[in-house]
């Protein structure tokens, strides 16, 4: 697992923990059960505040990413195949949102985009 913290960001720190472990799960790179690091732990390799880890790991835990095993730690959870769905869809439309914006600049019209969709999805992209 690896997180990094950018201090110029104007990105509060717990949301860039959460937001790169949301983005491990998502993905896979963080696996379902896998242990992750004690929010001491992190904090320590982090050179954070532990309430800053805590505010990431709850905030997770909170959208069922995480689930605590009291005295054992913080745990994957397993993959809530709805929640994934639903998180995928807020992307999408927040892509396709950036698209119509960049479409509208460009003077393209809604057949122009779904063409271009068309000819990405016979090249598999």
């Amino acid at each position: 697992m690896t997180i990094f913290i950018d201090n110029k960001s104007g990105t509060p720190i717990y949301e860039q923990i959460y937001t790169q472990l949301k983005g491990q799960i998502i993905s896979g790179a963080l696996r379902e059960d896998e242990l992750l690091p004690s929010i001491r732990s992190l904090a320590k390799d982090l050179r954070i505040s532990v309430i800053t880890t805590k505010r990431a790991y709850d905030e997770l835990e909170r959208e069922g990413f995480l689930y605590t095993v009291a005295g054992k730690g913080c745990f994957v959870a397993p993959k809530n195949t709805e929640l994934l769905r639903e998180e995928h869809l807020k992307q999408i439309e927040g892509h396709l949102a950036e698209a119509l914006r960049l479409s509208a600049a460009c003077g393209l019209t809604k057949q122009d985009i779904l063409d271009m969709l068309d000819i990405m999805e016979g090249e598999n992209i």
